[in-house]
């Protein structure tokens, strides 16, 4: 195990894609900064200054890190702030840190974003478009690059005229009935998004359909259902709440809600129950690991000597051969080889 201590909390982690899997980006108090793992030991490569603690994070596929692609790597992300913004970060090998900012005010949530991805399949719609949800029950899909530009003024014919400012992305919305906790795509596709909500249900969501067509609900292909949320009051949460797609198998689909963690097969509904269904102490987040059949889910707590610390959040991250793991725990990010019985 190798750590590194920041000087201000962690709230939230993210480890980078296939092309660029040794990154790892933290959202602090007031800042995201992105490490690079490498020999054992994490090296920070960029820092951006948000100004608003951060709630959620995601790396483009854009990203490349620099062991990857030495004379042209490349560094974007979008992140979440409290103030239910969105900023997407950008930095490269001959280029700075930038802050561009969009999504704020009336024009995108007026709830915490805790969640964010970037869309799936394989070509420049993977990069282009980013979907965010929140607990204001809002699953938003973001163009980043939109086609059109915003219109200026015109200048007077004896001045150069200004440099054309970016265009800020244009967003399409899908209403829940419930708090949104979690949102993954896959590289299969790029119009379908699944969502998990604070009640225990999932959806997998086809956002380019067109409800003029096929109905105000032809986004929803199918929905999933934890049991335990079957047998809870409608009016409790369930709690917690976190799905993920295994990578290289579409039909299969993990979760966890409050005590129980459970896996679906899409070729095998049973009316939307899982495949199986276990039993854990509290947690809130399902990853499935991105190069071994195999998941981990997270508890609220562990025990890190000499007193518990929280466990914000966690990711799988590719180093060598051994699949790991880098946790955000207090101030400190940890990084665990896993071993795995064959």
């Amino acid at each position: 195990m190798y750590s590194v201590e920041l000087g201000s909390e962690i709230f939230c982690l993210r480890a980078s894609l296939e092309d660029s899997s040794n990154l790892i980006a933290v959202g602090t108090e007031h800042s995201v900064e992105v490490f690079l793992l490498d020999d054992q030991k994490l090296a920070n490569v960029a820092s951006f200054h948000v100004g608003q603690r951060i709630t959620a994070l995601a790396f483009s596929p854009k990203t490349t890190s620099p062991p990857r692609s030495p004379d042209d790597w490349t560094i974007e992300i979008v992140a979440a702030s409290a103030n239910f913004g969105l900023h997407l970060l950008t930095k490269g090998a001959h280029s700075d840190n930038n802050v561009f900012s969009f999504g704020g005010g009336l024009s995108g949530h007026h709830g915490t974003v805790v969640d964010i991805t970037f869309s799936g399949g394989l070509g420049e719609d993977a990069m282009r478009y980013v979907a965010t949800v929140s607990a204001d029950r809002l699953l938003i899909i973001w163009d980043l690059y939109p086609t059109s530009t915003p219109s200026s003024p015109t200048s007077p014919s004896n001045l150069s005229p200004s440099p054309t400012p970016r265009s800020q992305p244009t967003a399409y919305t899908i209403a829940f009935p419930h708090e949104l906790r979690s949102v993954c795509s896959h590289p299969s596709s790029s119009k379908e998004f699944l969502v998990a909500d604070a009640r225990g249900s999932i959806f997998l969501t086809d956002w380019r359909s067109d409800p003029e067509e096929t109905g105000d609900d032809s986004w929803r292909v199918f929905e999933l259902v934890d049991p335990h949320a079957l047998a809870a009051s409608h009016s409790a949460p369930v709690g917690g709440g976190s799905a993920s797609w295994k990578r290289d198998n579409v039909d299969i689909i993990g979760a966890v809600f409050d005590s129980r963690y459970s896996v679906w097969d899409v070729q095998r509904l049973q009316g939307g129950k899982p495949l199986m269904v276990f039993l854990c102490e509290g947690a809130d987040r399902f990853r499935w690991s991105p190069t071994m059949p195999v998941f981990a889910i997270s508890t609220t707590t562990i025990q890190v000597a000499p007193r518990p610390h929280v466990l914000r959040d966690f990711d799988w991250v590719k180093v060598g051969r051994t699949p790991h793991i880098a946790a955000a725990v207090g101030r400190r990010i940890m990084v665990v080889g896993v071993d795995i019985d064959a």
